[in-house]
């Protein structure tokens, strides 16, 4: 590894002054993420030219209220022979209050909106129609009762228009039995006559069961909590009827659903649930399937493997074929995905992309999506546009699903990182940032096979670089004793920030950060925190060690078995290469992560004691041997302490003690770092005893310790109030340990 830099160091001013740091983090705050978009139907002007309005979503952060403020605004794209000539602003923001989903039919003319309205302490949802600014229907979804609440989430939500655009399809909680106490005081009981000409009613209410109150049901995990058994549920909109459909599998829990063509039935993605409830957020590889059910006869039909996970089913504009990504099921989290299609007339899959090993020739990684666009094909229905991650940065890609050829649609311009929103007769609306540029929205025309280089961005909504930030990628090879022997040669990258107002000759302060998943990574964003730290002073370097998503399948298969070993050293490497090139003061770095990141950081104050001078950690993994028991995935556990991971097994004494020795607990006697400890009071993924149990030991042993607990805060931090709190504890921490 290479050493620390020698001899006298200047060290770099931070702003220390909590008021100072707070109107920062205020200020950055402002700047808000761009979550959705679609593109409205095409009008040519009375001067021959075309239009259409870009209606956008965006959530902002509002400290004052505590909350998430989502509010959306439109734009006016003029455009002819396909190039933009003019794009802009249509309309002020405009608050979106209470709505869980909306989707526009594929005409314009409506659009539907389920809006959560509470009332008396009561949260009922709303079915609404509109015609272009007018409200034409509002249906009380809770009064009716023929479902439980509506699925708003990525995992199984959906609110979709028929093609006809007299029906909305959308995923709701199926209708439960009411139950009632043994001793449930009742009125006197019916005659057999009576009860018998009740039960006709056609509103009859179904007898509560009794004894059942207290049973215990699963349910999908963190972000999924109450979310059980979803059920496809159909609007007629003339009528206002509500259908729950039939025929769907007892073993499978349906969503991600859309109409056939024709509107003759249902495709959706079916997962298993038997035995019982895996945590499926984030987690790409639950077992599950394409399906449709006929509408007419309630029959349904498998269309994909059975054996593997699938989802994100997009389908073509010409109604032809249907794509979807495709992995292993019930291996790593995350791994590099298969891009699979149905064809709709011939009844035949084929896989258009395979699994990427490593990386080829032409730079390509592989495919690691956690969705697919909702729109996504080009429209000549021969073409796939996409965003992924390739190493350090998420790029835009095209895919021929004739051929399987890729091309990158962004790989000569700016380094940071593309997300496509939507794309719609060949228009893309994409989201594009860097660590040192908030969010900027970006409109351009996908050209025609073999021009994609002729691609012209407009920016609809630009944001300009912080010129006090820079930041760049750097090319990490292992050193020979770090050779993983099953999958040699793999290398790896980190992120570094770096503030630009640094006097010569001084050295900055580092923050060092590994990544959750662990099969995740940092890519070239806008990420609030670490700008933040930037700003402050702050060196802040962002490590995907191998095992990160973007490298290859090798690389994920590489860190299974090797937790808490070879994660570990790739950080430390890392962070001792830069140490000589870069001006950063060898005796100021701290460590900070969250989750897998968490797991790491304590590790890493464990195994190199006198190295790191400030440790945060938020909802760390520090146990895997008893956190087994108790998460939402406990197949994690066993998957990345290297076994195979069966519902059905026990695992053995042995099982358990290499589950312990690849955790950061076994290293806690070694631990001189200042910890602080960040814990969501409802963390279902890395429930909060975790932390608790590395409090209470670093306490016992007079280790500076502190712990911050948030109430009804899950596994993200990701409140405002909560993510707010712990970036400016965190930023106080390690300037106080730092002693800067």
């Amino acid at each position: 590894m290479a050493s620390a830099r020698v001899g006298t160091q200047v060290p770099h001013k931070l702003l220390t002054n909590p008021e100072e740091l707070s109107a920062i983090y205020k200020e950055y705050s402002v700047f808000p993420t761009l979550s959705k978009a679609c593109v409205g139907p095409e009008v040519t002007s009375q001067y021959g030219g075309k239009y259409c309005n870009i209606y956008t979503e965006w959530t902002q952060r509002d400290l004052e209220r505590k909350e998430h403020v989502k509010f959306c605004r439109q734009y006016i794209t003029f455009y002819d022979n396909k190039s933009v000539v003019y794009s802009g602003p249509s309309g002020n923001c405009t608050e979106i209050k209470g709505e869980l989903l909306s989707s526009e039919s594929r005409s314009g003319a409506l659009k539907a909106v389920v809006r959560e309205v509470t009332s008396n302490t009561e949260k009922k949802h709303f079915l609404e129609i509109w015609s272009r600014n007018c409200k034409i229907k509002s249906i009380d979804l809770t009064a009716l009762e023929k479902h439980g609440k509506v699925y708003e989430d990525d995992e199984f939500g959906c609110l979709v228009w028929s093609h006809s655009e007299t029906h909305i399809l959308y995923v709701a909680e199926k209708k439960c039995c009411k139950t009632e106490s043994f001793f449930q005081t009742k009125p006197p009981e019916l005659s057999s006559v009576e009860e018998e000409e009740e039960c006709m009613r056609p509103d009859k209410k179904v007898k509560p069961i009794k004894g059942d109150q207290f049973v215990f049901y699963e349910d999908w995990g963190e972000t999924l909590v109450k979310k059980s058994i979803p059920v496809l549920c159909v609007l007629d909109i003339e009528s206002n009827n509500i259908s729950v459909l039939e025929g769907i599998p007892d073993h499978i829990s349906p969503g991600q659903a859309f109409w056939a063509p024709g509107d003759t039935g249902i495709v959706f993605i079916g997962k298993w649930h038997d035995p019982f409830r895996l945590g499926s957020k984030l987690c790409t590889n639950r077992r599950s399937a394409l399906f449709y059910v006929d509408l007419t006869g309630g029959n349904c039909e498998l269309l994909s493997s059975d054996v593997n996970a699938v989802r994100s089913p997009r389908l073509s504009p010409d109604f032809c074929r249907i794509v979807y990504l495709e992995e292993d099921a019930l291996g790593p989290h995350r791994e590099c995905a298969r891009l699979c299609m149905y064809d709709w007339y011939t009844k035949k899959t084929s896989v258009v992309l395979e699994t990427i090993h490593r990386p080829r020739e032409d730079g390509f990684t592989g495919i690691f999506s956690l969705t697919l666009p909702m729109y996504c094909w080009s429209s000549d229905s021969e073409r796939v546009v996409l965003d992924t991650n390739q190493r350090s940065r998420q790029v835009l890609l095209e895919v021929n699903i004739t051929s399987g050829a890729v091309k990158c649609l962004t790989k000569e311009l700016a380094e940071g990182s593309w997300t496509l929103l939507t794309i719609d007769r060949d228009l893309m609306v994409v989201r594009y940032s860097s660590p040192n540029c908030p969010p900027n929205l970006k409109v351009g025309f996908l050209p025609s096979a073999g021009k994609e280089e002729e691609i012209s961005w407009v920016s609809l909504e630009k944001v300009e670089p912080f010129s006090d930030i820079e930041w760049k990628i750097i090319s990490l090879t292992p050193p020979s004793e770090h050779e993983n022997v099953k999958y040699p040669g793999l290398d790896f990258e980190a992120i570094l920030l770096k503030p630009t107002n640094v006097h010569e000759g001084s050295y900055v302060p580092l923050i060092v950060s590994p990544h959750g998943g662990p099969h995740s990574a940092f890519v070239t964003e806008w990420m609030l925190r670490y700008a933040f730290f930037c700003r402050i002073g702050f060196a802040v370097l962002l490590v995907n060690y191998r095992g990160s998503t973007g490298f290859g399948q090798d690389s994920i298969l590489s860190l299974p078995g090797n937790v808490g070993k070879q994660d570990v050293l790739d950080v430390q490497y890392a962070v001792e290469y830069i140490l000589k090139p870069e001006a950063i003061d060898a005796e100021k770095i701290a460590v900070a992560g969250g989750s897998h990141g968490g797991f790491l950081s304590c590790h890493l104050i464990g195994q190199f004691p006198e190295f790191y001078k400030a440790c945060v950690s938020r909802n760390p993994v520090i146990n895997i041997a008893t956190m087994f028991g108790t998460t939402d995935i406990p197949d994690w556990t066993v998957v990345e302490a290297g076994f195979e991971y069966k519902a059905d097994s026990v695992l053995s004494s042995s099982d358990w003690s290499e589950m312990l020795k690849k955790s950061p607990i076994v290293y806690a006697s070694q631990v001189k770092t200042p910890v602080l400890l960040a814990l969501g009071e409802n963390d279902r993924r890395v429930p909060c005893h975790q932390g608790i149990e590395f409090y209470r030991i670093l306490k016992a042993r007079g280790v500076p310790v502190r712990l911050l607990w948030y109430p009804g805060s899950n596994h993200a931090l990701a409140d405002v109030d909560a993510e707010a709190d712990c970036v400016m504890n965190q930023a106080l921490w390690i300037i106080q340990h730092l002693k800067c």
